[in-house]
């Protein structure tokens, strides 16, 4: 009998530790706890995601020991927080494999940490499952151990771009990113594709997320005449900057871009609700809500799982939450199946999942594509309509 989903996560009482759950492998030891590393922003600038990433890894980890475990061995979450700063998030990832000896790794979730950090994780043979989405952090032969349950930023880049000349059939575009190393590449691949698809790149920059005035580039931008400003970057506040000065220009464009830009932290930094609006953030279908203000079916279950559990997520996003509760399961799953916590067993099991059932979407890895997250699920949401970590889809779509 193989373990079900829902067993792992939440299911009923002995799901895990019935002592008489065969696996496909001798049994793994009784005793030493599964030690999940946690490379997290969770404080500074880039911390938004974070801190809804880790409410979901909480949760799917109580829910799995308060199940028995995985075998009988309890999940130990082992967090390291990085501040968003890669030179921490080097040295917290060689903590975590030569001193705390951790199983396998979630994170880092911010993509310039993991382009300094995947390199490492690949000598030493480390599971690693991430939400980043530079393109080159997943290669099967460089990284064999790195795998992505979230979009790439070329995924996100396409459904952005769809939407903007599309839907919104705007050509003149302004893109704007922040200085990290995730910033500064997004730009680049972003305006590239723009302008591959015949659009005009009339204003682009890399802001310092912390610069308190966003006048004089929004300025540019709008006196290059920009229809419409695209954004990459996790920094809320640097955001909720540039949607006041928008208001304080009276300048009536519309934003695009990084799903930070609809995370719950934005209510409390604009200067007033209406500078939120025309607003419109990567969003998901198993995340987006319809008319009637409904979810679909298996969504609506786990929010109200987790509203259940006491779980906050009111003040950032479901596919945040989701994700953070996948990248577990995921883990423990694969040492379920394999009946180890070896490198080589968690990585053999990952690359044989075929739309693996997750929260946050279905998941297919082989030993050939570690990129596992569907593009047709990605969409845009009205960022200010946030319904428990939800949205609604944004205007266009039908």
């Amino acid at each position: 009998m193989r373990i079900s989903r829902r067993d792992v996560l939440a299911g009923s009482a002995g799901a895990l530790s019935a002592a008489t759950l065969p696996f496909p492998k001798p049994a793994i030891a009784q005793s030493e706890p599964i030690k999940i590393g946690c490379l997290a922003a969770m404080t500074g600038p880039s911390s938004a995601p974070t801190i809804g990433f880790n409410r979901g890894v909480n949760f799917a980890a109580d829910a799995i020991n308060a199940a028995g475990g995985v075998k009988g061995r309890k999940i130990e979450i082992v967090v390291r927080d990085t501040q968003g700063d890669p030179t921490k998030a080097v040295n917290a990832t060689q903590e975590l494999i030569s001193q705390v000896k951790v199983h396998a790794i979630w994170g880092p979730l911010n993509s310039g940490e993991a382009l300094a950090t995947t390199p490492i994780m690949a000598r030493a043979k480390m599971p690693d499952i991430h939400p980043c989405v530079v393109e080159s952090l997943i290669d099967t032969k460089k990284f064999p151990n790195a795998f992505r349950m979230a979009p790439s930023n070329g995924q996100w880049d396409d459904a952005v771009r769809d939407y903007c000349l599309n839907i919104l059939k705007t050509k003149k575009v302004a893109v704007i990113a922040d200085t990290t190393g995730y910033g500064v590449t997004a730009l680049g691949a972003s305006v590239a594709a723009f302008k591959k698809d015949g659009a005009d790149v009339v204003y682009q920059a890399n802001i310092d997320s912390t610069q308190p005035d966003m006048t004089p580039d929004m300025l540019r931008a709008k006196n290059a005449g920009a229809e419409v400003i695209v954004v990459w970057s996790v920094s809320t506040g640097m955001e909720a900057r540039m949607f006041n000065t928008r208001a304080a220009m009276n300048w009536d464009v519309a934003f695009v871009g990084h799903p930070s830009m609809a995370s719950g932290e934005i209510a409390g930094l604009v200067e007033k609700p209406a500078n939120w609006k025309k607003v419109y953030a990567i969003g998901y279908k198993s995340c987006s809500y319809d008319a009637a203000g409904n979810l679909p079916a298996k969504s609506e279950d786990f929010v109200g799982r987790l509203l259940k559990a006491n779980v906050v997520i009111n003040d950032t996003l479901l596919w945040w939450v989701a994700g953070g509760v996948d990248a577990v399961e995921l883990i423990a799953k694969a040492v379920a199946e394999s009946g180890s916590t070896d490198s080589e067993g968690i990585v053999k099991y990952w690359n044989t999942l075929t739309k693996y059932p997750g929260y946050f979407g279905n998941y297919t890895f082989t030993p050939t594509q570690h990129n596992g997250y569907p593009t047709d699920e990605i969409v845009m949401s009205e960022a200010s309509t946030a319904k428990n970590g939800t949205f609604a889809l944004a205007p266009g779509y039908t």
